[in-house]
């Protein structure tokens, strides 16, 4: 099985809660880190100075951390689960979650399928650690400031969604992605932050996104269906 290692830990340390693992830490370099969050990560985390909650918890200070910790819900069951048997977020942990989620935590909200290499797993543990190493010394240059996919007018941006309409509109939507919030192998949107959903939905439209089914969709709603589905969908609850 694939992963069948991750898994074996994930068991493991379900049963020894704090048991160290003998494993060396690789030497990762932040700077591909921070390029490799912003492509695998960025769209559902934010972290840095400012940093909020959004489709996932902030990643600040997660070094350490119990898993499931946070006041954020939009965890699964499984998550904060693991966290009260033990599961603390340190280098193996995180390796193994971003390698595979479901292999170290079964049932978990997060839709990513995984970064198989492992020399881009320690990059970006290694970005992600200067956020959590000595907090007095946090970068000034907020990762959080990166610039959006798409730049809209702030008249765009501003559109009130009507959430009945996004409704009636949504059927586009949820022939793939599931209202009840499960990923199922696709990523989840319930509960998308509307500018992020607008934002990302504009970047399909301009070929910028490259998915030729999320293309064509978005290519066919105009500005306020777009705002209408943000509102659906950021008012729905996982179940």
């Amino acid at each position: 099985m694939r992963h069948s290692t991750y898994l074996f830990c994930a068991v493991a340390l379900t049963l020894a809660p704090g048991a160290a693992l003998a494993q060396a830490v690789p030497l990762g370099d932040p700077a591909q880190g921070a390029e490799l969050y912003q492509q695998e990560c960025a769209a559902c985390h934010q972290i840095g100075e400012g940093a909020e909650h959004r489709i996932g918890p902030k990643l600040n200070r997660i070094f350490d951390r119990r898993a499931g910790s946070l006041e954020f819900d939009g965890y699964s069951e499984a998550l904060p689960r693991q966290g009260r048997d033990g599961l603390h977020w340190d280098f193996p942990r995180l390796d193994a979650y971003i390698a595979n989620p479901r292999s170290l935590v079964s049932g978990t909200n997060m839709g990513y399928p995984g970064l198989e290499d492992a020399g881009e797993r320690a990059d970006l543990i290694a970005f992600i650690r200067a956020f959590s190493d000595r907090p007095q010394d946090i970068p000034e240059a907020a990762p959080t400031a990166f610039a959006p996919e798409v730049q809209l007018p702030a008249e765009v941006l501003e559109i009130e969604g009507d959430a009945e309409y996004g409704e009636f509109l949504s059927a586009s939507c949820t022939t793939c992605h599931q209202r009840s919030g499960d990923h199922a192998g696709i990523p989840g949107i319930v509960g998308w932050p509307e500018e992020d959903f607008v934002v990302a939905m504009h970047a399909y439209k301009q070929e910028l996104r490259p998915h030729q089914v999320m293309q064509s969709v978005a290519q066919r709603l105009d500005d306020e269906e777009i705002a209408a589905l943000a509102a659906y969908f950021r008012a729905l609850r996982r179940e």
